[in-house]
């Protein structure tokens, strides 16, 4: 550790213009006699992490260890015998370990068997430094203080272990750093699990209770939160209000438009009975003019009548609802309108279809149709009609999870989207 040089610090080290591609040493290679015995070594006596550890179809084993709280890797690498590399074997590597404390790792590694030269003492040197406008100048910087020790590995190879000032402010302010940061992360995951909560409570917490038909409704969430929505409306006279909605977007923003847009449908629900359009358009004024001007919805809403077993509905931009007839024929419940929040002038239209005993209803975002499986391959309408005739003559409930199910068993990965789901059965 000796020479002219002062030592590096983080600052130092960055990329100056912040434009040239990122560069660091990735693996020191360190030679020994028995790989299993210095990996041991530096595993259980340095207290070093595994980075791999592979063996090649040639015979030959490639072992890779790395300090804790660094990045860069050294290679045990067991040379032949006669070859050139084996005579390197039991010198010094020019490796250098910084630590903020060498005392207290000199005293921690000693305790468990490494061979130390000597005991940490400290370096001084004054280092030289260009004066200002004299880039060949020999003028005198600061001196550098430091400790330093040498030790060995169980081939004899030489490793230095030092700290200096500076390094240590560097470390101590590193460690603040990291400490504020997963503070940090800490109160970030905690508030999107307080939203988490918020939002499960918007979901439906009770289910109306209606003579002629059995209905269920679910949302599984890529995300902590996100923007999936479905509802169950009480409006009045036996009358039941079907809503499903997938808000543009992910995450927080997605969230945040999507309780605003619950907001409006329950505080206008009082006018759907009789006016389901003017309903749904000032639906539509209050979310464009509370949401920004890339924001949208797309949304099923439908109105079921209890005593006439009649759905009235809209479909705002939404994927089509299924309606499996009890004689098996499917039809597709199509665009009525356009989505909401895009436009200010925004005019909506309803139709309606008559419910028999036996007749399901499916309202479903396209979180459950774009599930994709190992090949690229999504779920896709057909195979979701082939799931709904499959588990059609189940309660409402266990038909949802069994075609939810379906779509798990064929996309097994991690989900993408939310996955909403509203089945409703005529009884």
């Amino acid at each position: 550790m000796g020479g002219s040089s002062p030592p590096f610090s983080a600052d130092q080290l960055a990329r100056p213009d912040g434009q040239l591609p990122y560069l660091r040493i990735h693996a020191i290679n360190i030679f020994v006699r028995d790989q299993e015995q210095s990996l041991r070594f530096y595993l259980d006596q340095l207290g070093f992490g595994l980075v791999g550890d592979i063996r090649f179809g040639t015979g030959e084993r490639w072992v890779a260890v790395a300090p804790p709280h660094g990045s860069t890797v050294l290679s045990l690498i067991a040379p032949k015998p006669d070859s050139k590399q084996y005579e390197l074997i039991g010198r010094s590597t020019q490796v250098v370990f910084v630590t903020e404390d060498v005392v207290a790792t000199f005293r921690e590694w000693r305790k468990r068997g490494v061979k130390f030269q000597y005991t940490p003492r400290l370096k001084r040197i004054k280092y030289e430094r260009p004066a200002p406008g004299a880039p060949d100048s020999n003028e005198q910087g600061p001196i550098w203080g430091g400790v330093i020790t040498h030790f060995k590995d169980l081939d004899g190879n030489l490793f230095a272990l030092v700290s200096y000032d500076e390094e240590s402010r560097a470390v101590e302010a590193q460690r603040l750093a990291e400490a504020a940061k997963q503070e940090a992360e800490r109160r970030a995951a905690q508030e999107l699990e307080i939203a988490k909560q918020v939002q499960t409570r918007l979901f439906p917490q009770t289910f109306p209770p209606l003579a002629t038909l059995d209905y269920y409704g679910t949302c599984i969430q890529a995300r902590q939160i996100g923007g999936d929505y479905y509802d169950f409306l009480a409006l009045g006279r036996e009358r039941l209000g079907l809503v499903v909605g997938d808000i543009s977007g992910k995450g927080i923003a997605a969230a945040l438009l999507m309780a605003n847009l619950q907001a409006h449908l329950r505080s206008q629900c009082a006018v759907a009975l009789d006016q389901p359009q003017r309903f749904l358009e000032v639906v539509n004024h209050l979310f464009y003019e509370n949401s920004t001007d890339s924001a949208y919805a797309t949304l099923f809403f439908a109105e079921y009548d209890d005593r006439s077993r009649r759905l009235r509905y809209a479909n705002c931009g939404h994927l089509s609802a299924l309606l499996l007839r009890q004689d098996g024929t499917l039809e597709r419940l199509d665009s009525t309108c356009t989505v909401l929040g895009l436009f200010e002038e925004w005019q909506c239209s309803t139709a309606e279809r008559p419910l028999s005993c036996g007749d399901v209803l499916v309202l479903y975002t396209d979180g459950l149709a774009e599930s994709f499986d190992d090949k690229g391959e999504e779920f896709g309408e057909r195979r979701l009609i082939e799931s709904l005739r499959r588990h059609c003559a189940l309660p409402s409930s266990a038909l949802a999870a069994s075609m939810l199910d379906d779509v798990k068993k064929f996309s097994p990965y991690e989900q993408s989207d939310d996955m909403t789901l509203i089945v409703a059965k005529c009884k």
